[in-house]
Protein backbone atom coordinates (compact mmCIF):
# COMPACT_ATOMS: atom_id res chain seq x y z
CA UNK A 1 0.00 0.00 0.00
CA UNK A 2 1.26 3.47 -0.94
CA UNK A 3 0.25 6.62 0.99
CA UNK A 4 1.13 10.24 0.30
CA UNK A 5 0.40 12.90 2.91
CA UNK A 6 1.16 16.61 3.39
CA UNK A 7 1.71 18.47 6.66
CA UNK A 8 2.21 22.19 7.24
CA UNK A 9 4.72 22.53 10.05
CA UNK A 10 8.12 24.02 10.95
CA UNK A 11 7.41 26.94 8.63
CA UNK A 12 7.26 24.67 5.59
CA UNK A 13 5.26 22.02 3.71
CA UNK A 14 6.23 18.45 4.61
CA UNK A 15 5.60 15.66 2.11
CA UNK A 16 5.45 12.08 3.43
CA UNK A 17 5.36 9.06 1.10
CA UNK A 18 5.27 5.53 2.51
CA UNK A 19 5.12 2.22 0.64
CA UNK A 20 4.28 -0.50 3.16
CA UNK A 21 1.61 -3.08 4.06
CA UNK A 22 0.96 -0.99 7.22
CA UNK A 23 1.30 2.43 5.62
CA UNK A 24 -1.78 4.03 7.23
CA UNK A 25 -0.80 3.09 10.80
CA UNK A 26 2.81 4.16 10.12
CA UNK A 27 1.63 7.49 8.71
CA UNK A 28 -0.39 8.18 11.86
CA UNK A 29 2.70 7.55 14.01
CA UNK A 30 4.87 9.70 11.74
CA UNK A 31 2.44 12.64 12.08
CA UNK A 32 2.55 12.27 15.89
CA UNK A 33 6.36 12.18 15.81
CA UNK A 34 6.50 15.37 13.73
CA UNK A 35 4.29 17.12 16.33
CA UNK A 36 6.49 15.85 19.15
CA UNK A 37 9.78 16.89 17.51
CA UNK A 38 8.40 20.29 16.51
CA UNK A 39 7.45 20.89 20.15
CA UNK A 40 11.00 20.00 21.16
CA UNK A 41 13.12 21.91 18.63
CA UNK A 42 11.13 24.99 17.55
CA UNK A 43 12.82 28.39 17.98
CA UNK A 44 9.54 30.18 17.16
CA UNK A 45 7.21 28.49 19.66
CA UNK A 46 7.43 30.07 23.11
CA UNK A 47 6.38 26.77 24.72
CA UNK A 48 8.94 24.51 23.01
CA UNK A 49 11.62 22.66 25.00
CA UNK A 50 14.33 24.63 23.18
CA UNK A 51 12.72 27.93 24.18
CA UNK A 52 12.81 26.91 27.82
CA UNK A 53 16.63 26.96 27.58
CA UNK A 54 16.56 30.40 25.93
CA UNK A 55 14.15 31.86 28.47
CA UNK A 56 16.48 31.15 31.43
CA UNK A 57 19.72 32.16 29.68
CA UNK A 58 22.17 33.60 32.21
CA UNK A 59 20.09 32.27 35.11
CA UNK A 60 20.27 28.49 35.38
CA UNK A 61 20.98 25.21 33.53
CA UNK A 62 18.04 23.26 32.08
CA UNK A 63 17.62 19.49 32.14
CA UNK A 64 16.66 18.53 28.57
CA UNK A 65 15.41 15.53 26.60
CA UNK A 66 18.29 13.31 25.31
CA UNK A 67 17.41 14.16 21.67
CA UNK A 68 17.62 17.89 22.31
CA UNK A 69 20.85 17.49 24.27
CA UNK A 70 22.38 15.39 21.49
CA UNK A 71 21.52 17.89 18.75
CA UNK A 72 22.80 20.87 20.77
CA UNK A 73 26.05 19.00 21.45
CA UNK A 74 26.49 18.17 17.74
CA UNK A 75 25.57 21.75 16.82
CA UNK A 76 28.08 23.26 19.23
CA UNK A 77 30.87 20.98 17.98
CA UNK A 78 30.28 21.89 14.33
CA UNK A 79 29.79 25.59 15.12
CA UNK A 80 33.25 25.68 16.71
CA UNK A 81 34.90 23.60 13.96
CA UNK A 82 37.05 25.10 11.20
CA UNK A 83 35.94 25.94 8.57
CA UNK A 84 32.35 26.65 9.64
CA UNK A 85 29.63 29.20 8.96
CA UNK A 86 27.26 27.27 11.24
CA UNK A 87 26.41 28.97 14.55
CA UNK A 88 23.62 27.51 16.71
CA UNK A 89 23.90 30.51 19.08
CA UNK A 90 22.88 32.96 16.35
CA UNK A 91 19.30 33.22 17.68
CA UNK A 92 19.54 36.87 18.90
CA UNK A 93 20.62 38.00 15.42
CA UNK A 94 17.94 35.95 13.62
CA UNK A 95 15.25 37.39 15.92
CA UNK A 96 16.49 40.95 15.28
CA UNK A 97 16.27 40.70 11.49
CA UNK A 98 13.14 38.46 11.31
CA UNK A 99 13.87 37.63 7.64
CA UNK A 100 11.19 35.27 6.36
CA UNK A 101 8.53 36.87 8.57
CA UNK A 102 6.18 39.77 7.66
CA UNK A 103 7.83 42.08 10.23
CA UNK A 104 11.37 41.73 8.80
CA UNK A 105 13.43 44.91 9.18
CA UNK A 106 16.98 46.25 9.04
CA UNK A 107 18.32 46.51 12.61
CA UNK A 108 20.49 49.51 13.45
CA UNK A 109 24.27 48.84 13.58
CA UNK A 110 24.48 49.21 17.37
CA UNK A 111 21.77 46.56 17.84
CA UNK A 112 23.60 44.18 15.49
CA UNK A 113 26.82 44.73 17.43
CA UNK A 114 24.99 44.12 20.71
CA UNK A 115 23.35 40.90 19.44
CA UNK A 116 26.63 39.62 17.96
CA UNK A 117 28.16 39.72 21.45
CA UNK A 118 25.58 37.10 22.48
CA UNK A 119 26.38 34.58 19.73
CA UNK A 120 29.51 32.78 20.99
CA UNK A 121 29.07 29.01 21.16
CA UNK A 122 31.83 28.93 23.79
CA UNK A 123 29.14 30.25 26.16
CA UNK A 124 26.96 27.14 25.72
CA UNK A 125 27.81 24.97 28.73
CA UNK A 126 26.89 21.28 28.45
CA UNK A 127 26.94 18.76 31.28
CA UNK A 128 27.02 15.24 29.82
CA UNK A 129 26.43 13.62 33.18
CA UNK A 130 23.41 15.72 34.16
CA UNK A 131 22.21 16.26 30.54
CA UNK A 132 21.80 19.98 31.21
CA UNK A 133 22.29 22.98 28.94
CA UNK A 134 23.24 26.39 30.30
CA UNK A 135 23.59 29.60 28.28
CA UNK A 136 26.07 31.71 30.23
CA UNK A 137 24.90 35.15 29.10
CA UNK A 138 21.46 36.66 29.59
CA UNK A 139 19.89 37.32 26.18
CA UNK A 140 21.56 34.33 24.47
CA UNK A 141 19.27 32.28 22.23
CA UNK A 142 19.88 28.93 20.59
CA UNK A 143 18.46 28.42 17.11
CA UNK A 144 18.65 24.87 15.75
CA UNK A 145 16.87 25.75 12.51
CA UNK A 146 19.95 24.89 10.45
CA UNK A 147 20.03 21.31 11.80
CA UNK A 148 16.68 20.29 13.27
CA UNK A 149 14.90 19.25 10.06
CA UNK A 150 17.74 16.87 9.18
CA UNK A 151 17.84 15.38 12.67
CA UNK A 152 14.06 14.93 12.70
CA UNK A 153 14.01 13.36 9.21
CA UNK A 154 16.66 10.82 10.24
CA UNK A 155 14.77 9.93 13.44
CA UNK A 156 11.48 9.45 11.62
CA UNK A 157 13.03 7.43 8.80
CA UNK A 158 14.76 5.32 11.46
CA UNK A 159 11.37 4.51 12.95
CA UNK A 160 9.93 3.61 9.52
CA UNK A 161 12.85 1.32 8.59
CA UNK A 162 12.60 -0.46 11.96
CA UNK A 163 8.84 -0.84 11.42
CA UNK A 164 9.35 -2.68 8.14
CA UNK A 165 8.56 -0.34 5.24
CA UNK A 166 9.27 -1.19 1.59
CA UNK A 167 10.28 2.39 0.84
CA UNK A 168 9.68 5.97 1.98
CA UNK A 169 10.34 9.56 1.05
CA UNK A 170 10.35 12.49 3.48
CA UNK A 171 10.54 15.99 2.05
CA UNK A 172 10.75 18.72 4.69
CA UNK A 173 10.52 21.78 2.47
CA UNK A 174 13.40 20.78 0.20
CA UNK A 175 15.21 18.62 2.76
CA UNK A 176 14.76 15.20 1.11
CA UNK A 177 15.48 11.77 2.61
CA UNK A 178 14.69 8.50 0.79
CA UNK A 179 14.92 4.83 1.69
CA UNK A 180 14.31 1.66 -0.28
CA UNK A 181 13.40 1.18 -3.92
CA UNK A 182 11.26 3.60 -5.88
CA UNK A 183 8.89 1.15 -7.60
CA UNK A 184 7.57 3.92 -9.87
CA UNK A 185 10.92 4.02 -11.71
CA UNK A 186 12.52 1.26 -13.78
CA UNK A 187 15.93 1.82 -12.20
CA UNK A 188 14.34 1.90 -8.67
CA UNK A 189 16.02 5.24 -7.84
CA UNK A 190 14.43 8.43 -6.55
CA UNK A 191 14.91 11.62 -8.59
CA UNK A 192 15.38 14.87 -6.67
CA UNK A 193 15.21 18.21 -8.48
CA UNK A 194 17.77 20.93 -7.74
CA UNK A 195 16.10 24.34 -7.81
CA UNK A 196 17.43 26.88 -10.28
CA UNK A 197 18.20 29.95 -8.14
CA UNK A 198 16.04 32.95 -9.00
CA UNK A 199 13.42 30.89 -10.85
CA UNK A 200 10.00 29.91 -9.48
CA UNK A 201 9.83 26.90 -7.15
CA UNK A 202 9.87 23.65 -9.11
CA UNK A 203 11.91 25.13 -11.97
CA UNK A 204 14.93 22.84 -11.77
CA UNK A 205 18.48 23.40 -12.97
CA UNK A 206 19.01 19.66 -12.83
CA UNK A 207 18.00 16.37 -11.25
CA UNK A 208 19.91 14.06 -8.90
CA UNK A 209 19.43 10.31 -8.90
CA UNK A 210 19.63 8.88 -5.35
CA UNK A 211 18.88 5.78 -3.29
CA UNK A 212 19.01 5.45 0.53
CA UNK A 213 20.37 8.98 0.81
CA UNK A 214 19.46 12.53 1.69
CA UNK A 215 19.62 15.68 -0.43
CA UNK A 216 19.59 19.11 1.23
CA UNK A 217 19.97 22.52 -0.39
CA UNK A 218 20.89 25.80 1.27
CA UNK A 219 20.32 28.95 -0.78
CA UNK A 220 19.97 32.72 -0.58
CA UNK A 221 17.11 33.04 -3.07
CA UNK A 222 13.99 32.10 -1.09
CA UNK A 223 13.98 33.95 2.24
CA UNK A 224 14.82 37.55 1.45
CA UNK A 225 14.04 41.06 2.63
CA UNK A 226 14.33 44.12 0.36
CA UNK A 227 14.90 47.68 1.52
CA UNK A 228 15.45 50.45 -1.02
CA UNK A 229 17.82 48.91 -3.61
CA UNK A 230 19.41 46.45 -1.16
CA UNK A 231 18.43 42.78 -0.76
CA UNK A 232 19.20 40.92 2.46
CA UNK A 233 18.94 37.13 2.83
CA UNK A 234 18.58 34.88 5.89
CA UNK A 235 22.09 33.38 6.01
CA UNK A 236 24.19 35.63 8.22
CA UNK A 237 27.92 36.27 8.44
CA UNK A 238 28.89 35.30 11.97
CA UNK A 239 31.57 38.04 11.98
CA UNK A 240 29.53 41.01 10.75
CA UNK A 241 25.92 40.16 11.67
CA UNK A 242 24.75 41.03 8.14
CA UNK A 243 23.75 38.72 5.26
CA UNK A 244 26.79 36.77 4.13
CA UNK A 245 28.48 38.07 0.97
CA UNK A 246 29.12 35.20 -1.41
CA UNK A 247 29.19 34.25 -5.09
CA UNK A 248 27.23 31.09 -4.18
CA UNK A 249 23.50 31.06 -4.95
CA UNK A 250 22.97 27.57 -3.55
CA UNK A 251 24.81 24.60 -2.09
CA UNK A 252 23.35 21.09 -2.27
CA UNK A 253 24.81 18.29 -0.18
CA UNK A 254 24.16 14.56 -0.71
CA UNK A 255 24.95 12.18 2.19
CA UNK A 256 23.66 9.03 3.85
CA UNK A 257 21.97 11.01 6.64
CA UNK A 258 19.94 14.17 6.48
CA UNK A 259 21.74 15.60 9.51
CA UNK A 260 25.10 15.27 7.73
CA UNK A 261 23.60 17.17 4.79
CA UNK A 262 22.40 19.95 7.11
CA UNK A 263 25.75 20.15 8.91
CA UNK A 264 27.76 20.55 5.72
CA UNK A 265 25.39 22.93 3.90
CA UNK A 266 25.46 25.14 7.01
CA UNK A 267 29.20 24.87 7.62
CA UNK A 268 30.26 25.47 4.02
CA UNK A 269 27.67 27.81 2.53
CA UNK A 270 29.18 31.21 1.83
CA UNK A 271 32.82 30.18 1.98
CA UNK A 272 35.01 30.55 -1.11
CA UNK A 273 33.43 28.46 -3.89
CA UNK A 274 36.60 26.77 -5.13
CA UNK A 275 37.70 26.01 -1.57
CA UNK A 276 34.32 24.41 -0.83
CA UNK A 277 34.47 22.38 -4.06
CA UNK A 278 37.92 21.01 -3.20
CA UNK A 279 36.90 20.38 0.40
CA UNK A 280 33.81 18.38 -0.68
CA UNK A 281 35.82 16.25 -3.10
CA UNK A 282 38.02 15.20 -0.17
CA UNK A 283 35.25 14.61 2.40
CA UNK A 284 34.39 10.88 2.65
CA UNK A 285 30.76 9.95 1.87
CA UNK A 286 29.75 13.60 1.30
CA UNK A 287 29.05 14.97 -2.19
CA UNK A 288 27.77 18.31 -3.40
CA UNK A 289 26.52 20.63 -6.12
CA UNK A 290 27.45 24.32 -5.94
CA UNK A 291 25.49 26.79 -8.08
CA UNK A 292 27.00 30.26 -8.38
CA UNK A 293 25.11 33.52 -8.87
CA UNK A 294 26.20 33.52 -12.51
CA UNK A 295 24.56 30.08 -12.94
CA UNK A 296 27.73 27.96 -13.06
CA UNK A 297 27.35 24.49 -11.53
CA UNK A 298 30.24 22.73 -9.81
CA UNK A 299 29.48 19.04 -9.27
CA UNK A 300 31.70 16.87 -7.10
CA UNK A 301 33.31 13.82 -8.67
CA UNK A 302 31.05 11.27 -6.94
CA UNK A 303 27.88 12.91 -8.30
CA UNK A 304 28.83 13.57 -11.90
CA UNK A 305 27.16 10.41 -13.20
CA UNK A 306 24.10 10.95 -10.98
CA UNK A 307 23.35 14.57 -11.92
CA UNK A 308 21.48 15.46 -15.09
CA UNK A 309 20.96 19.02 -16.27
CA UNK A 310 17.42 20.14 -17.17
CA UNK A 311 17.10 21.85 -20.51
CA UNK A 312 14.26 24.35 -20.73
Amino acid sequence: MFVNHHLKMMGTLIDIQIDSSRANQQLATVCQLFEEYNKRFSANDETSELMEINQVAGKKPVLVHPDLYELIKIGKEHSLAVPSNLNIAIGPLVQSWRIGFPDASLPNPSLIKDKLSLTSCQNILLDDKKQTVYLEKKGMKLDLGALAKGYIADKIMGFLIKDGIQSALLNLGGNVLVHGENTKRKDKHFYVGIQEPGKKRGDHLGVLKVQNQSVVTSGIYERQFKLADQTYHHIFDRQTGYSIKTDMASLTIVADTSLDCEIWTSRLFGLDTQTVYQFLNELPNIEGVIITKDKKALITQGLQKKFQFSYH
